[in-house]
């Protein structure tokens, strides 16, 4: 049992199983009855997309010290007790049944589904 991280809109793998969009606003242009099945994602969970102001910073970060300000700002918004109480319950999920996260971005490395990754292993999530 484990979470994969998976950039949504992307085939889905074996295993996969349910694929939660932890993103701010669906796809554009998709039918909400096709989220699924064009593998966007099983259920929407906006609770740990970055807020719009800190999206904004990461879609516009061009140097690292840019990046970290974003990272800096996302991992504050992951420490309300709100996102916490998320983030362990995705953990302790994991050692139960297969689920992946995921984010459009094409780059996971400038994405916050990569903060997302360390934060669910810190919290003890078993990962793909």
């Amino acid at each position: 049992m484990t979470i994969r991280i998976v950039r949504l809109g992307t085939p889905r793998i074996d295993g996969e199983g349910l694929r939660i969009g932890t993103v701010r606003r669906p796809p554009r242009g998709v039918p909400k009855s096709e989220f699924a099945s064009r593998d966007w994602y099983d259920v929407w969970f906006p609770n740990l997309a970055p807020s719009l102001e800190i999206m904004k910073l990461a879609l516009h970060a061009e140097t690292p010290a840019e990046w970290a300000i974003f990272a800096r700002k996302y991992r504050a918004e992951m420490a309300t007790p709100e996102s916490v109480h998320a983030i362990v319950l995705l953990a302790a999920l994991s050692h139960q049944t297969d689920f992946s996260v995921g984010c459009y971005c094409a780059d996971e490395a400038r994405c916050h589904r990569s903060l997302l990754r360390e934060l669910l292993a810190a919290s003890g999530a078993k990962m793909a």
